[in-house]
């Protein structure tokens, strides 16, 4: 298929740019994928127009202040004309790291600006000098791989000199207030460097009413990275490399999912992060077993792995029955996973339903929920 196959007009205006005052304040616009129907709803009204058996699956991930402002220390060379003694070179120009992904204890990459002459070996200091970074390495699209070393603790460093890392649809600067409305209320694991954003709509009340139902909750967690953002650069979107996002499914999770395949519940994923991770758990779960797999006993199995799966239309749905997720931008790989799920044509017709509806999108925008 071709990525202009995945096109839709959005006017600029749409884009939200603050979230709401009240988390579950949000617009609801409710997909029937058998019906190829909709209709324009609330958020808060989730909880009693739900069966009341579905297990509802979310993203804890916690975003972290991905975002570091600091100044280049220099690089060690060797000059002619020093005797060939190492001497170090002091600039002082700003320079903004953007961490995209751990990959080790002390170690990231990271997107580097203004980047071009920032070389392995030259070192970035945050603050007051309580957090640095070294460049190690060079790597693909602009990347780099750095060292982090700090006076302290280097995740409480992060913490204290970070910015939240708004999407780049956001245009203004992060303020203090995103450091609690740009994390979902079921937040607990730090690691993310963009929000799981349809858990951004769950509120306190919301997740008593879904108790009160007695609906069922399970946590998994996928940090979502740079990859989010990344844009298709193939006219033909199999031509395309998918990123990886690291993910974790814990038994408690696993069993919960199987239990409900056995019953014939509803699994509805809030968000395509939830949607990628389970749907790459049980094809990986699948090929493992081969013939002998037995989707009821192991759909999706326990324990952390690296999700590569690229979701698009031709996809056969093992996990995911039903989905709850934020409007997604235009030939973005999240509207072909979309599209995977409910249907292009079906879809695009809803996005542009959505359009003429005033609807808010992207991250703090409004919300589909697709049965």
């Amino acid at each position: 298929m071709l990525l202009s196959d995945f096109h839709f007009e959005l006017p600029q205006e749409l884009i939200a740019q603050q979230p709401l005052t009240q988390r579950d304040a949000s617009r609801m616009l409710i997909l029937n994928r058998k019906k190829l129907a909709w209709e324009d709803s609330e958020f808060h009204s989730l909880p009693d127009l739900l069966r009341g058996d579905e297990l509802i699956v979310v993203n804890n991930a916690r975003v972290i202040p991905a975002r570091l402002f600091g100044r280049r220390e220099g690089v060690l060379s060797e000059k002619p004309g020093h005797n060939r003694r190492t001497v170090r070179e002091f600039l002082s120009s700003e320079i903004e790291v953007l961490l995209t992904r751990q990959i080790a204890p002390e170690e990231w990459e990271a997107l580097v600006r203004p980047g071009r002459k920032m070389r392995v070996g030259e070192r970035v200091v945050f603050g007051d000098g309580e957090l640095s970074a070294e460049v190690i390495g060079r790597g693909e699209y602009g990347l780099r791989r750095i060292r982090l070393t700090a006076k302290g603790d280097i995740t409480q460093a992060i913490e204290r000199l970070g910015h939240m890392p708004l999407p780049p649809y956001i245009s203004r600067e992060d303020e203090p207030a995103d450091r609690e409305r740009y994390q979902t209320i079921f937040a607990d694991h730090p690691g993310a460097v963009a929000a799981p954003t349809a858990g951004l709509h769950f509120s306190p009340a919301i997740l008593e009413k879904l108790r009160e139902r007695g609906i069922e909750m399970a946590s998994i967690t996928l940090d979502v990275g740079l990859g989010t953002f990344q844009p298709i650069h193939e006219a033909e979107i199999d031509q395309h490399q998918i990123h990886t996002e690291r993910y974790e499914i814990p038994e408690a999770a696993a069993a919960a999912i199987c239990k409900a395949r056995r019953d014939g519940r509803p699994i509805l994923a809030i968000g395509t992060t939830v949607v990628r991770a389970l749907e790459d758990a049980a094809s990986k779960s699948a090929a493992r077993h081969g013939e002998k797999w037995d989707p009821t006993k192991s759909l999706v199995e326990p324990g952390p792995a690296e999700a590569s799966i690229f979701l698009k239309p031709g996809h056969t749905f093992r996990v995911v029955n039903q989905l709850l997720t934020n409007f997604h931008l235009p030939q973005s790989t999240l509207l072909i996973l979309v599209s995977a799920f409910a249907g292009r044509e079906f879809i695009l017709q809803a996005y542009r339903h959505a359009v003429d509806a005033r609807y808010r999108f992207y991250s703090y925008g409004d919300c589909i929920w697709i049965t």
